[in-house]
C-alpha cells in the first residue's frame, strides 16, 4: 500500500484522492480504504525514514 501511495503523491493527487484509491488488504479493516490521515501518517514515516540525516557545522 506504500509503494501505491507514493507512486500516487509522485502524480501530485491529494490525500484524499490518494486515500480513496488505496484499499486496506489486511486484517479487521481488509477491502476499506484507508483515511487521509492514515495516508499522510504513512507517507510522512516513510519520508522520515529515508531522510538523510543533516550534517551538523560549527
Amino acid at each position: 500500500m506504500l509503494s501505491m501511495a507514493l507512486h500516487l503523491r509522485q502524480q501530485n493527487l491529494s490525500l484524499r484522492d490518494i486515500a480513496a484509491r488505496l484499499v486496506i488488504t489486511k486484517r479487521k479493516k481488509k477491502g476499506r480504504h484507508p483515511s487521509p490521515a492514515t495516508v499522510l501518517r504513512m507517507l510522512r514515516e516513510d519520508d522520515e525514514a529515508t531522510a538523510t540525516p543533516a550534517s551538523t557545522m560549527d
